[in-house]
């Protein structure tokens, strides 16, 4: 048997750090060899460190009294998934392509540590086939497949924002979260990105990526349409009590959330959205009218505020991309007059008290209070925060929470990033965004395919202010990496 009592909290730190280094190699070495080695040693490491987390759960019984063969055996049964995917996109970079898309909505329930969690494993195997056939070649043959990489402002930001968030796990309350954080969502998406930047992202090979998302977005609406229908719902058993209570019914299709749901349908709506605006072919644009139409009726069944917010913001985006200033700001100062007149005119129209805390948390589905907590955690450590993945443990422990399930957000990620790593990573992350912003508009108002990048960006920035996870979702990583390259 292995004990883990060789491997103290110090060293998982140690371990994490040198992860998140790892994976900013991967990014940003100036060689092939270099970044492939990144990319190798990241990959290596970071599911030793989560086997070293779950170490003592009960789920690992058998491997802990018999870990040589259950080992050996999980390894061939890997490497017979990932190894012949590796060997196809060596062979065919378009299918890596198509595949990083096809794989990113989909999560499977995986239960260690007494909780379920909702991963992305057929994501993770992408990742790892195409990190495989990236490197390996490379670390072989070097700077024979490509020159040295010149990095701009965002690719420095984002390997800064992954170390940091490692670095800032050394004094965190709860290095357990901030730990799955890192393995599960920071290093494997910054391997995601260097992949996926350096392939060839064509408008044919963004076209059939962009069908295959409109096909899956239509399984998934038709999936919400039997739910609301049949009032019954797939997964995640506290969306399931609320709709037993609440007047209304929320679908989530085959997502855990029926917030991710709804943004999933609104980018795939924004796709839409371009070829209206840039398409002059009148069957092409009926075509798309009617899966504009479709996809509606699927976003309104989420009651997804989040994802109403991010939809309409990105369709601001596209026409300020494709008409000139002078008619988009009107239409934009009147869509942000309108909501601010229904707010303060008519409240009651919300079913909304301004002088109520209880009712705007009630409005804002619980965010009203946790934000507050946020602020109390930020102004007792405003400069560095209380360590990564820290939120949920701190806003426990100073009892701000109302029940023992807090969340582990504040669903206001600039809040969220503050309280955990302070001003310092607040300033990473504006000035991520800052870069990135830059990266992905310039040269999009005459390329329709770069105005559906960055409008999907800002859609997902908008979502991540009023929902959760910036950094930790792989959609952020895959536009960043698509608009980079």
């Amino acid at each position: 048997m292995i004990d883990t009592a060789a491997a103290p909290e110090w060293l998982r730190v140690a371990g994490i750090v040198l992860a998140a280094a790892l994976a900013a190699a991967a990014m940003l070495a100036p060689s092939s060899r270099g970044r492939a080695w990144g990319m190798l040693g990241a990959l290596a490491l970071t599911p030793v460190l989560l086997l070293l987390q779950i170490w003592d759960t009960p789920q690992l019984d058998t491997l802990r009294r018999h870990p040589a063969p259950v080992l050996g055996g999980g390894l061939v049964v890997a490497a017979a998934v990932v190894v012949p995917l590796a060997v196809l996109f060596a062979r065919k970079p378009a299918a890596l392509a198509i595949a990083v898309l096809a794989a990113l909505p989909f999560r499977v329930p995986i239960e260690a540590g007494g909780t379920t969690a909702n991963l992305l494993v057929p994501l993770y195997l992408v990742v790892a086939a195409g990190a495989l056939a990236w490197a390996v070649p490379r670390v072989r043959d070097g700077e024979a497949f490509d020159p040295p990489r010149r990095n701009g402002a965002m690719e420095r930001l984002l390997a800064l924002a992954v170390v940091l968030y490692g670095l800032q796990m050394s004094y965190s309350s709860d290095v357990e979260k901030a730990l799955e954080q890192t393995a599960f969502f920071y290093v494997p998406f910054a391997l995601l990105f260097a992949v996926i930047r350096d392939l060839d992202w064509s408008p044919r090979r963004l076209r059939a990526g962009f069908l295959v998302l409109l096909g899956m977005a239509l399984v998934f609406v038709a999936v919400g349409f039997w739910e609301y229908a049949t009032r019954t719902l797939l997964f995640n058993p506290k969306v399931i009590a609320s709709n037993q209570v609440d007047s209304y019914f929320r679908v989530n299709s085959l997502f855990f959330d029926p917030n991710i749901y709804g943004r999933f349908l609104a980018l795939v709506m924004l796709g839409l959205a371009a070829v209206l605006l840039w398409e002059r072919r009148p069957r092409t644009v009926w075509l798309a009218v009617g899966g504009l139409v479709v996809l509606w009726g699927g976003l309104v069944l989420t009651l997804s505020q989040s994802s109403f917010a991010a939809l309409l913001c990105g369709l601001l985006v596209l026409a300020a991309l494709r008409f000139p200033s002078r008619y988009v700001a009107p239409a934009a100062a009147v869509v942000v007059l309108a909501g601010l007149v229904l707010v303060l005119a008519f409240p009651s129209a919300l079913r909304l008290d301004l002088g109520s805390s209880q009712s705007l948390d009630d409005a804002t589905s619980g965010r009203y209070e946790l934000i507050r907590g946020g602020v109390e955690l930020v102004r007792e450590r405003p400069l560095t925060g209380w360590g990564s993945g820290a939120f949920g443990a701190e806003y426990r422990r100073q009892e701000l929470a109302s029940d023992a399930d807090v969340l582990d957000a504040s669903h206001t990620i600039p809040l969220t990033v503050t309280a955990e790593q302070g001003v310092i990573g607040l300033i990473v992350y504006l000035a991520l965004l800052v870069a990135a912003l830059r990266r992905l508009v310039h040269g999009a108002a005459g390329d329709p395919y770069r105005a559906v990048v960055a409008a999907g960006f800002v859609a997902v920035v908008v979502h991540t202010m009023i929902y959760a996870a910036f950094l930790e979702d792989p959609v952020t990583w895959t536009l960043l990496g698509i608009g980079g390259g």
